[in-house]
């Protein structure tokens, strides 16, 4: 039997390109995750899929991320399935561990894939680092400006106008107003 598993880390994200290539494939039955991040060693579906797998069956990925995000945790899975006697393939790597030449490349493109996360792990990491030395800050700009706040104040120290009024004034909601003044 062919058991597909299909994984997308966002719910925004599509999983039809790797159903359509599982299918393909003549995958009897698809596990999918969607909104799961690979690093997590427990998805719901994919431990569902494992628990499915019997032996002779074929485990069919379309990359080999979508199992897992580290080289170690593959090598693992690969050693967890041969003892079970599971076949894993991967449609996009075109690997097919049922044969010595297929684990060999398996082991080279989990390093490979391993490799790749960790180079644009230290590139997003610089980036940051570059952007913190001149001066940049990560996060949500400000909505409110200083003018408003200093306006906002203003106006309360006043007292002649209602919170309302002042909001509509300043052009702030309620919880912004309180959270700028009441304090």
């Amino acid at each position: 039997m062919k058991v597909g598993y299909a994984r997308v880390s966002t719910f925004e994200q599509n999983l039809d390109l790797q159903m359509n290539a599982l299918e393909k494939e003549g995958c009897d039955r698809i596990f999918c995750d969607q909104g799961e991040s690979g690093a997590k060693g427990s998805r719901p579906e994919w431990d569902n899929c494992l628990d499915h797998l019997r032996k002779g069956d074929t485990l069919v990925i379309w990359k080999l991320d979508r199992a897992s995000r580290s080289t170690k945790h593959l090598i693992e899975l690969a050693e967890d399935l041969k003892q079970r006697g599971v076949k894993l393939k991967s449609l996009k790597e075109q690997i097919n561990t049922a044969s010595a030449m297929g684990k060999f490349f398996f082991r080279m493109t989990a390093s490979i894939a391993e490799l790749e996360r960790d180079i644009i792990r230290e590139r997003t990491l610089a980036g940051l680092a570059a952007a913190r030395a001149r001066g940049r800050r990560g996060g949500r700009k400000k909505s409110i400006t200083e003018g408003q706040k200093l306006e906002a104040q203003r106006l309360a120290e006043i007292g002649e106008l209602s919170i309302t009024d002042i909001c509509a004034k300043v052009g702030i909601s309620r919880a912004s107003y309180y959270r700028l003044v009441a304090p």
